[in-house]
């Protein structure tokens, strides 16, 4: 079994395909997958397919690209979608100072918020972090973000990071960036860290593993980067997707 743990297969990249994904991943071995919204109307969507099907979860967010949005009626609205019980974070959140298509204070305010919105809820929060690592680990201690748990998704840190985000009660999710020949940061993170708190994930349709980089990625491709992370780790495939799906059930604390 393995868990696809961050996947947007409500994007339009997927129109009209789901249940076709659905079963390719299924053929793959990939028994659920995360779906996790990125702003107000993928977050709906994204519940509306963990409520239709039994193998989807949803997360239900506002991703730092939109922050502007995060209005009150904006954090109402995630309130209320965070309370059904498909719904398994909060996310994605978080900061990106790469694009800064948000000005960053708007970014740093709805990070903030967003973590208030899964203390009371509960809820792990799962978040995006780009070229703002200092910052991140800076709310993240401030806010005590990990206190219900978390996942800092396609993680692109060093190892100290990780030791210390894991310190800080969160998992790492790794995505098809580990299949990179030049990714070195992220394949000593994946050899050395804790096993039991690492995930894999597709964050498709972006990010697709080799060899098939620069197509659309979708769920059934997790499996190669869960193939890598046992090599890298000197495991199986079956013990590999095993670990990372226990983790993934218990950050997200579904069966």
């Amino acid at each position: 079994m393995l868990i696809d743990s961050h996947a947007h297969i409500q994007d339009k990249a997927f129109a009209g395909e789901v249940e076709a994904v659905l079963e390719r991943a299924a053929a793959a071995g990939v028994e659920t997958i995360v779906c996790v919204g990125y702003d107000l109307k993928s977050s709906q969507a994204a519940l509306d397919l963990a409520r239709k099907y039994k193998q989807v979860y949803a997360v239900v967010g506002i991703h730092p690209h939109d922050a502007s949005e995060l209005n009150s009626e904006a954090v109402t609205k995630i309130y209320e979608m965070a309370k059904d019980q498909r719904v398994v974070a909060i996310g994605e959140t978080g900061l990106d100072f790469y694009r800064d298509l948000s000005p960053r204070d708007q970014q740093r305010q709805a990070f903030v918020e967003q973590i208030k919105i899964a203390h009371e809820l509960y809820k792990p929060v799962v978040i995006h972090d780009r070229d703002a690592h200092e910052e991140v680990m800076q709310i993240i201690k401030q806010e005590k973000a990990g206190k219900n748990g978390g996942v800092m998704h396609c993680y692109s840190g060093h190892l100290p990071m990780a030791l210390e985000l894991m310190k800080q009660g969160f998992h790492l999710s790794l995505a098809g960036p580990l299949t990179y020949k030049n990714a070195q940061k992220t394949h000593e993170v994946a050899a050395k860290a804790s096993l039991d708190r690492l995930l894999i994930e597709t964050d498709c349709p972006y990010l697709t593993p080799e060899p098939f980089r620069g197509k659309r990625n979708e769920p059934a491709q997790v499996k190669l980067v869960g193939e890598k992370l046992a090599e890298l780790r000197q495991k199986s495939l079956e013990e590999i997707g095993y670990i990372t799906s226990r983790n993934t059930q218990t950050v997200f604390r579904i069966n």
